[in-house]
């Protein structure tokens, strides 16, 4: 399997994206058939978010997790299932009293957070490794509640994407790992070019990877319109690739992509450099996954 990596198809995020490309899935059906697109265009993997079907808007509703996931797994397509444990991080602060949240601000506990993870006991689920400005916002994972958060997607049995959004992340995903929240051979995923965070350039990988465990995997992603060209220079470098509308909305300048048509260009690059895809079924086997229910 050393041609092989795990590609992700991040379908839909929770970003205010679906008024600038119709393509980005809303409905749980929609999610769900984006998935099952990407999937038979080669990703390995699904990372799901939940949205508002009304406003288009992120979404906590496990229902909404719940029915978008019994629709991947009734199809006749297999993917590995990421769902986010992310939920609400964003804090916006009231200038008028700091302390307090302002108007955007969007807070969950890490028992809430964990929730969709502990009812639908996906093979995996990402675990945001600190906090990180976004722009306006501060996403909010404090040291404490990340811990009890690894605890939980411990327990349940799932595997924990460990995603580093700067140098620091890395360094407490160390520890988590130290600490024994971490089994198995860790997976982490580099979140590149965000602002503020890990710039997205080759020297930032090189030393990204360099402060991992010798034991863990990894894989890393850019944005816009460097999404496809990160694609290129991790998988270089030995890494795990993702794309998707999460995280990019454009094929080229001006041309709107869907996750399928992401999907196909990574799988394109990779073959440039002699690689592709792992399957499902040999991710779960090299990366110790749960099976899911139904034996996808």
């Amino acid at each position: 399997m050393s041609n092989k990596v795990m590609l992700t198809a991040a379908i839909t995020g929770a970003g205010e994206t679906t008024q600038k490309n119709e393509n980005v899935p809303v409905t749980p059906q929609e999610i769900a058939e984006s998935a099952i697109k990407a999937a038979k265009a080669g990703a390995t993997v699904a990372h799901i978010h939940a949205r508002d079907p009304e406003t288009g808007g992120i979404s906590h509703d496990v229902e909404l997790f719940r029915e978008a996931v019994r629709l991947i797994r009734e199809s006749d397509t297999d993917v590995i299932i990421n769902i986010t444990s992310g939920g609400g991080g964003d804090f916006i602060p009231n200038m008028k009293n700091p302390a307090a949240g302002g108007e955007g601000t969007d807070m969950q506990t890490p028992g809430e957070r964990h929730e969709p993870v502990g009812a639908l006991l996906p093979e995996m689920c990402t675990l945001d490794c600190g906090s990180v400005n976004m722009g306006d916002a501060v996403y909010l994972s404090p040291a404490e509640w990340l811990r009890e958060q690894a605890k939980l997607v411990q327990d349940a049995g799932v595997k924990p994407e460990l995603e580093c959004f700067d140098t620091g992340h890395v360094s407490f995903a160390n520890h988590l790992i130290k600490e024994g929240l971490i089994d198995g051979e860790p997976l982490f995923q580099f979140c590149l070019g965000i602002p503020w965070g890990a710039e997205n350039d080759a020297e930032t990988i090189e030393y990204l990877k360099s402060r991992i465990p010798d034991n863990a995997h990894w894989s890393a992603f850019g944005i816009g319109r460097m999404q496809l060209p990160t694609v290129a220079e991790v998988a270089k470098q030995g890494g795990n690739v993702r794309v998707g509308l999460e995280d990019n909305l454009y094929i080229s300048k001006g041309v709107k992509a869907t996750n399928e048509s992401l999907v196909e260009h990574a799988v394109e690059i990779l073959k440039e450099q002699n690689l592709e895809p792992l399957t499902p079924a040999e991710a779960r086997e090299k990366y110790n996954l749960r099976q899911p229910e139904g034996g996808k």
